[in-house]
């Protein structure tokens, strides 16, 4: 269940912006992708996830939510400073989720939905945070202002920083949420358990 961190891609562009962006003037993009699992018992249909799951380096794991941000900034030049006066984010989250490649059995289609449902809701967890993310780096960069750099380029090395602690708050706060869910007797560890023994 750890996010794949595989993309954050950040593009910058000099274009005329008429206003500063907030957590209302943006929204993500949400995909959603399935794959195959086949079985009609809930432990043949995890041994299957085993299987099939996409993977995380050599790992495979149940589900995955990717990200894709790119960003369209506006740097302006204030006399021999320049400011970083707006920044639009265009963020798309893609979310993989497992999904039964044929019809269950009543009794085994309880169960699924169950665990689909709370692997689904997990994921979005995950989503929330990378727009928390996306935000914090907003907050924290928008109307920044670097002196003596009328060409507008220190600025664009000193955004950098703000960016990668963002980043390194994502990634901690992700781990944190894994190892909590994950651990025995947390929460996706218990969808496992019961998908698996049908309670």
């Amino acid at each position: 269940m750890t996010l794949a961190l595989r993309r954050l891609l950040f593009a910058a562009a000099i274009l005329p912006l008429p206003f500063a962006s907030s957590a209302q003037d943006w929204q993500a993009k949400e995909v959603v992708k399935t794959y195959a699992v086949s079985g009609t018992t809930g432990p043949e249909l995890y041994t299957s996830i085993g299987e099939n799951g996409p993977k995380i380096g050599p790992t495979r794991t149940i589900a995955v939510t990717n990200y894709d941000l790119k960003w369209r900034r506006n740097y302006v030049p204030e006399g021999t400073a320049c400011r970083l006066v707006s920044a639009i984010p265009f963020l798309t989250i893609t979310y993989t989720l497992p999904k039964p490649s044929s019809k269950l059995p009543a009794s085994t289609e309880a169960l699924w939905k169950a665990f689909a449902d709370g692997i689904r809701a997990h994921e979005k967890v995950h989503g929330d945070y990378v727009r928390q993310m996306t935000q914090d780096i907003l907050d924290t960069t928008v109307g920044m202002v670097v002196e003596n750099d009328p060409g507008c380029r220190k600025i664009k090395e000193d955004v950098k920083k703000p960016i990668l602690d963002a980043g390194l708050a994502y990634k901690a706060k992700n781990r944190a949420f894994d190892e909590a869910e994950m651990a025995k007797g947390g929460n996706v560890h218990q969808l496992i358990l019961a998908l698996v023994n049908g309670r």
